[in-house]
């Protein structure tokens, strides 16, 4: 299938490792220019050898300065915009609501939603010019269900969705489609530390607690970057042309979050 994405420019937010990773390297196999970037110095010098062909910048996005700095390294690289992939997003503190510190509530909304944000703002005046223009957001299984324990992660990823259904009618009209993944339970490094401490919070075993939370996945199974990565591709491509407004579950049907 051609996806008629050829030289495409793609600015991918925490594009060196996991979902990130996987979906900048999607558009690179499918013949698209991208741009990565991330707070991960080490990562990032790790695909400066594997990918030399993604360009990239360090960058917080919940700091507006280091975005304005990346938007500016990005668009020199790329040489316009097309699609912004807003992947940056940390899992934010576990504990009960009482117990969680105002600013670790304040840093996981600062990177998830606000985060977003400031990476859109910039994007927007750019994407105008393109013609075949996207935004993809990054919201989660917690931006649709309720995930104790979790409080400040559901409320930003929630947030995501009401951000993205306001910029798909605000921009539809410009041509600029917009959509938001709700990825499940995703294999990798992050999702085990996050069973790890909502295991400890719990007081069962780290496989417990993923065994728990897949019983309530119909496909019992966990969701690869990968297929994130083919979700974020597909619709950003010639033939996702009219998908927008969306927020898209790729989550093996996740039932709820334990």
């Amino acid at each position: 299938m051609n996806l008629g994405i050829k030289n495409l420019k793609v600015l991918v937010t925490a594009g060196a490792g996991g979902i990130g990773l996987e979906t900048a390297r999607s558009f690179a196999a499918e013949g698209a220019r991208v741009h990565v970037c991330d707070v991960d110095r080490k990562r990032l010098n790790a695909l400066a050898k594997s990918d030399p062909k993604i360009t990239r910048s360090v960058c917080d996005v919940a700091d507006r300065k280091q975005v304005a700095k990346l938007f500016r390294e990005a668009l020199s690289a790329l040489g316009g915009l097309d699609v912004l992939v807003n992947n940056a997003g940390i899992a934010g503190p576990t504990g009960k609501v009482d117990e969680i510190a105002p600013e670790d509530w304040d840093r996981c909304l600062g990177v998830d939603i606000t985060g977003q944000f400031n990476c859109t703002r910039l994007a927007v005046p750019h994407l105008r010019k393109s013609k075949n223009a996207s935004i993809v957001n990054l919201s989660s299984a917690a931006g649709r269900l309720g995930f104790p324990l979790r409080t400040p992660y559901s409320a930003a990823k929630w947030a995501v969705v009401g951000f993205t259904k306001s910029l798909a009618a605000e921009l539809g009209p410009e041509g600029i489609r917009v959509n938001a993944i709700q990825p499940g339970i995703v294999s990798g490094e992050r999702i085990d530390r996050v069973m790890e401490n909502k295991a400890r919070a719990r007081g069962i075993s780290p496989a417990a607690m993923l065994e728990e939370a897949l019983s309530v996945v119909s496909m019992r199974t966990t969701v690869t970057p990968q297929q994130i990565a083919d979700a974020i591709v597909f619709i950003c491509s010639t033939r996702g042309r009219t998908i927008s407004g969306q927020a898209i579950s790729v989550c093996g049907d996740t039932q709820m979050l334990p």
